[in-house]
């Protein structure tokens, strides 16, 4: 049997880690790139330290409107698909890569599994929404990571076609956070809980300066240092806005490549972010998450007291951020660990028509 990945950006690189090592010996693997995320901070490093296969091939779209983006993916995708001729495809989250690799598998009538399958936020104003839900109506398996995804899939139609398999993220994450325990701080200048991580790049908390400006100004005053991780087009825009990323308790620095963000985060005090990914994890380590969003796709993380949304124009960020630790908890919403088996299992224990 032939798996034909599809993936694109940093958080799908780490999810195809656990999948290509769980791939290994029992179907071939054929990994496509679009180059989504192109720059090698945001991916060829990931490759590297996950221990990830080179692809096989790299579409090098780069950066663009969505339009023009999934339009070059859709284009590329299709020779790719015709010469390799996978018995599944295979398409992780809800990125435009995502979408991309799903319209090409359908119109050229072959088989499509959605990894992380069921999320939803519920807020149409995302692109990673409307990218998910498509894929989802597209999809002939979906692969759900959580009892939650389960039912949003039962509740639109789609349960005949939905396994659960756990989250593939948890698999990962696990194992990186033991690959990295007793290893030096990846940070200077700070100590183990004695800082806050963040990151912020949705274009709902960057674009408006107004908002943006609400958000840094939190941050800065907090009780202890903020180690920002900040994207290129984060420090370009505050750049464009004439915003500061380095002031009072604020100190902004390069992406760091995953072990070293799991790292960091474990040793932190506090996450505060607005990537959907790192809410998990921090969740998954035991670190208090502060979100700056509306809504979140992982609302266990939020039930179980160890998330808390925040708009940071109208409620009180740092307060949020410096609340007292929440209960502790065994709960296990996203698996054991062993997600990427039983997606294995699911893929080659499904004939595809």
């Amino acid at each position: 049997m032939r798996i034909l990945s599809v993936v694109g950006a940093r958080p799908q690189f780490v999810k195809l880690a656990p999948i290509a090592h769980a791939m290994a010996g029992r179907a071939e693997h054929v990994i496509v790139h679009t180059g989504q995320h192109y720059d090698e901070a945001m991916s060829d490093v990931f490759f590297r330290d996950l221990g990830i296969p080179e692809p096989d091939v790299n579409l090098e779209v780069g950066s663009g409107r969505h339009g023009a983006q999934t339009a070059a993916m859709l284009a590329g995708l299709e020779p790719v698909f015709e010469e390799y001729a996978p018995d599944w495809v295979l398409v992780y989250g809800d990125t435009n890569s995502t979408l991309a690799a799903a319209v090409a598998a359908v119109k050229m009538h072959l088989p499509l599994a959605h990894l992380e399958a069921g999320l939803r936020s519920f807020n149409r104003r995302m692109p990673e929404e409307h990218n998910r839900v498509l894929t989802d109506h597209a999809a002939d398996l979906l692969l759900a990571p959580s009892e939650v995804a389960m039912r949003h899939l039962a509740h639109e139609g789609l349960a005949e076609r939905s396994v659960m398999v756990g989250d593939v993220m948890t698999d990962v994450l696990f194992a990186t956070r033991d690959a990295v325990a007793g290893e030096p701080l990846p940070l200077d200048g700070v100590e183990p809980g004695a800082f806050y991580l963040s990151t912020i790049h949705r274009p709902d908390n960057t674009d408006d300066p107004t908002r943006l400006t609400a958000i840094l100004d939190s941050l800065a005053s907090l009780d202890r240092p903020v180690v920002l991780l900040a994207h290129p087009r984060l420090r370009a825009l505050a750049e464009q806005h004439g915003l500061s990323l380095d002031r009072g308790a604020l100190h902004a620095i390069p992406p760091l490549a995953y072990p070293q963000l799991v790292a960091a985060a474990a040793a932190s005090a506090g996450v505060v972010t607005d990537s959907g990914g790192l809410q998990k994890e921090a969740f998954l380590l035991r670190v208090p998450c502060t979100t700056i969003r509306p809504e979140t796709e992982w609302v266990e993380t939020v039930e179980l007291g160890w998330n808390r949304l925040v708009d940071p124009e109208t409620q009180d960020l740092a307060a949020a951020v410096v609340r007292p630790l929440p209960a502790a908890t065994d709960a296990t919403p996203y698996g054991d660990g062993h997600a990427a088996r039983r997606v294995v299992d699911a893929l080659v224990g499904v004939q595809a028509d």
